[in-house]
């Protein structure tokens, strides 16, 4: 009796977690179905403009986290995308699967729109501080060595003016100097933060709604794959960095999140088998949906 108790009020406490979340996507989603006007391209640019870069300045400059600690998860983290980048270059090569189509996808989950709220919900003020901090060395990673990949080639060097990288920097420095902005702007930027998430989990039930998938089969496997591949690699990473529990159960959500929406508009833009990529979205969100609260079930 006591055991069945005890998985009902950890089932209730995963659904807290993952529901609101979920919720605010289906939104999204039913928003556009019923036909109402959604701009995607402007929402997404405030987000990352504006939301995001604010979220991940004022995460890391009111941190309390030790430096060395984020240092630890920010090494952990990026050993952890290299190791998934090469099971699936490995993966792909037998197959016989492009490299340049699938690759980034498989490798870069959905680390803001899923993985930063599902942090904050489950663990709380110390789980966002980790998580944004994977979500930076993602988006360092994907906008560098993922757009190279996916465009075919070409200098990665814009990253340096993009607006998360500029706010990763920002925060970084004040944190480690130990430095606060005045109190009139950071409760500004506190606002303009708490734009993100809420818009970036709206956005991906509104991109989701408007994607036309195709190779749903094929997709179902990738999505396994790539969920439970990123699971095991950064479980197993972050034990062997020695990371305390809750930043081990942040790096291991956050590469468990499914394929990014971002994945798609790249697909687009340079004629990397663009309705695959969009399968692949689609369907590991809806896996996602089963393996994200399972996976949390495993720390909370």
């Amino acid at each position: 009796m006591i055991q069945g108790k005890q998985i009902v009020n950890l089932v209730l406490t995963v659904l807290e977690i993952v529901a609101p979340v979920f919720l605010l996507a289906a939104i999204g989603f039913g928003w556009v179905k019923l036909g109402h006007e959604y701009r995607i391209n402007f929402v997404t640019k405030l987000a990352m403009t504006l939301g995001t870069p604010a979220l991940i300045f004022t995460a890391l400059m009111d941190t309390e986290i030790e430096p060395s600690a984020l240092t630890a998860i920010s090494v952990a983290a990026l050993a952890a995308y290299v190791a998934v980048a090469v099971v699936f270059f490995i993966l792909l090569k037998l197959r016989g699967a492009s490299v340049r189509s699938f690759l980034a996808p498989l490798t870069f989950g959905n680390t803001g729109n899923l993985g930063l709220p599902l942090a904050l919900f489950a663990f709380g003020d110390v789980g966002l501080d980790y998580a944004v901090v994977v979500f930076a060395v993602m988006a360092v990673l994907s906008f560098t060595v993922g757009l190279w990949l996916v465009s075919g080639g070409g200098s990665p060097i814009g990253v340096l003016k993009d607006p998360i990288l500029i706010g990763t920097l920002a925060g970084t420095l004040f944190l480690v100097m130990g430095w606060q902005t005045p109190t009139f702007l950071t409760n500004t930027l506190d606002l303009i933060a708490q734009l993100a998430i809420p818009l970036m989990l709206l956005t991906l039930g509104v991109a989701v709604a408007r994607l036309r998938p195709s190779g749903l089969i094929r997709a179902f496997g990738y999505s396994l794959l790539k969920i439970g591949f990123g699971a095991v690699i950064a479980w197993s990473i972050g034990k062997a960095f020695g990371l305390e529990p809750t930043a081990l159960a942040v790096l291991t959500v956050q590469l468990s999140t499914p394929v990014a929406v971002a994945n798609y508009l790249l697909a687009e833009k340079y004629d990397t088998d663009p309705n695959e990529v969009a399968g692949l979205v689609v369907v590991s969100t809806l896996v996602a949906v089963v393996t994200l609260p399972l996976t949390l079930a495993f720390f909370v």
